[in-house]
């Protein structure tokens, strides 16, 4: 919020921006794309991590890992839906490039779709392959979602910019109230992470911290057990 100009920031809530959704009671984690290949490898620069993986974030991913798999616990002991998705290993042969970035190799390096131990699925989890940006795009993922009666999504992973945004978009559009958690996502821009999470904000999503969405999940149940 701090890099959107004051101005620009009254005018959206003036237009009725910026306003906070209501979380359901049968939420789903979505993990957008955790992989080696968006990440690069730990204790790497960003600039490394680039030169083993094109599209990697480098060191803001591993500041993040530990938030990430805090959100996925949570909602593992809750008993609720978690998912991750991962490029299709076929998807610039079949599909079509997922984006406009120029890979120098039509098919994923060794590595590349590879789970960090620290966020890997468990047994059971479901393991979303995709071809384009958003997880929803030409996937199971809505069908999945109706048949687990989920009225609330929660978005994670990376990049904020890009298949972050067009999940959470396409969330939004396919009638899903979207919750994007901001300090469990991470983009190789930090200007392009800020500005996509105030325009989610404002229109598709709502943006919230892990340890408000906690209190969100948590605190009612804890007050229904207490």
């Amino acid at each position: 919020m701090k890099i959107v100009p004051e101005d620009e920031r009254r005018a959206y809530e003036k237009s009725g921006f910026m306003s906070a959704a209501e979380i359901g009671e049968r939420t789903a984690l979505v993990v957008v794309d955790v992989t080696m290949g968006f990440c690069g490898s730990p204790g790497k620069t960003l600039e490394e991590a680039i030169a083993e993986f094109g599209p990697a974030c480098g060191p803001v991913s591993w500041e993040t890992m530990p938030r990430i798999a805090r959100l996925i616990e949570m909602f593992r002991e809750l008993g609720r839906p978690v998912i991750f998705t991962r490029s299709h290993p076929l998807d610039t042969q079949y599909a079509g490039k997922a984006t406009k970035s120029k890979r120098v190799s039509s098919t994923l390096p060794p590595r590349f779709n590879d789970f960090p131990d620290e966020i890997a699925p468990r047994e059971g989890e479901w393991v979303l392959e995709k071809t384009k940006a958003s997880a929803f795009f030409q996937t199971a993922l809505a069908s999945y979602l109706v048949k687990n009666r989920v009225d609330s999504v929660i978005m994670c992973g990376v990049s904020t910019s890009g298949c972050v945004r067009a999940s959470a978009v396409d969330s939004f559009s396919n009638g899903f109230t979207t919750f994007v958690i901001d300090d469990c996502c991470f983009d190789r821009s930090n200007f392009a992470h800020c500005a996509n999470l105030f325009d989610l904000n404002a229109k598709y999503a709502t943006v919230v911290s892990l340890d408000e969405l906690s209190g969100m999940i948590l605190g009612p149940q804890m007050r229904a057990q207490s």
